[in-house]
């Protein structure tokens, strides 16, 4: 039996840039963190005598002789790119909820592979446990996903992953003084509208807006504020630099299609500003999920108040990334 345990991500600038369609002209690169909200999956050889080959647990029970005739599509297909023969059984629980803009279906992609590697004895350096994830993501399952998510997973920690026009991803840690770093992760605060959503229903439109070129400027404007954050985090400059920029970002995206941002997300981060967060986000692809703001500490209850309808969720920075917590061969 092996159990996985995968981070999370926040993501503050860059996304967008990370999509296929811009990374292959252009390039890209995001400044992200991942956070201590995971997921974990079990993976475990099945009992001789169960009447199925596959047993897989997550919101829904699975059960079957045959690999095509699993539903999920990570599972199916990782067990297919890792050519596991024998049968076996994959739980899955998880923090917080899918669907929520933290990255969670490319979490548990890596936390599976991760997994499964070392189920058969091995293991990967993390930046190809997130470059086989990309693989099984993009060209065996065929989803629309960028590569930021799987970098994130895999190597955890603050950093600006950098996606080369070649396929080479290059990964730049941002390095802090441990007081600098406490006071930077002290003034973010995260809420959960409620809205759960398909991020591919979202990024519909913003990556018919990349293939054809429509936002090629607007991506590179978002690509330059990863250096700027950087910039900001690796200095002695004023930390609310970096809430004012955040501020920038979303109002930046926002133009990248008209699924990201509704009234009701219009009004929450209206509310919060108002209240005096100095910038924020809606992470992920938008259209719901969770929303990044960047609080002064003396302005933090004034924000749970103005947003006292929706559930706040305390978190800290994840270092580690994907890594196996539990391997037991019987």
């Amino acid at each position: 039996m092996v159990i996985s345990k995968t981070p999370l991500r926040i993501s503050f600038f860059g996304g967008g840039t990370d999509y296929p369609d811009h990374v292959n002209k252009y390039g890209g690169a995001v400044l992200s963190t991942s956070i201590n909200k995971y997921i974990y999956v079990t993976v475990n050889r099945i009992s001789e005598i169960s009447q199925y080959k596959y047993k897989v647990t997550y919101s829904k029970l699975e059960h079957c002789q045959f690999l095509d005739e699993l539903i999920h599509p990570s599972v199916r297909e990782c067990l297919r790119f890792m050519e596991i023969q024998e049968g076996i059984e994959i739980h899955t629980m998880s923090d917080l909820p899918a669907q929520t803009g933290l990255g969670s279906s490319s979490s548990f992609t890596v936390g599976l592979l991760n997994a499964l590697y070392a189920y058969k004895g091995k293991t990967v350096p993390a930046l190809k446990l997130a470059q086989d994830a990309i693989y099984v993501e993009q060209k065996l399952i065929g989803e629309r996903v960028g590569v930021q998510d799987q970098c994130a997973a895999a190597v955890g920690g603050l950093n600006v992953f950098e996606f080369r026009t070649d396929g080479i991803i290059g990964n730049k840690p941002v390095i802090m003084p441990e007081r600098r770093k406490r006071d930077f992760k002290n003034r973010l605060m995260l809420f959960y509208t409620g809205v759960q959503r398909f991020a591919e229903d979202v990024l519909k439109e913003q990556i018919d807006k990349t293939q054809k070129g429509h936002i090629a400027t607007d991506l590179s404007h978002i690509r330059e504020m990863v250096d700027k954050g950087f910039s900001i985090l690796t200095s002695d400059d004023d930390m609310n630099i970096f809430g004012k920029l955040l501020h920038t970002a979303w109002l930046s995206k926002k133009k990248l299609s008209s699924a990201i941002s509704n009234s009701l997300l219009d009004d929450i981060y209206n509310k919060a500003m108002n209240a005096g967060a100095m910038g924020g986000k809606l992470l992920g692809a938008g259209g719901g999920g969770f929303f990044l703001f960047y609080v002064e500490p003396d302005k933090q209850e004034a924000i749970r108040q103005a947003l006292s309808g929706y559930q706040e969720v305390t978190f800290d920075f994840d270092s580690d990334g994907s890594k196996t917590i539990f391997h037991y061969e019987s």
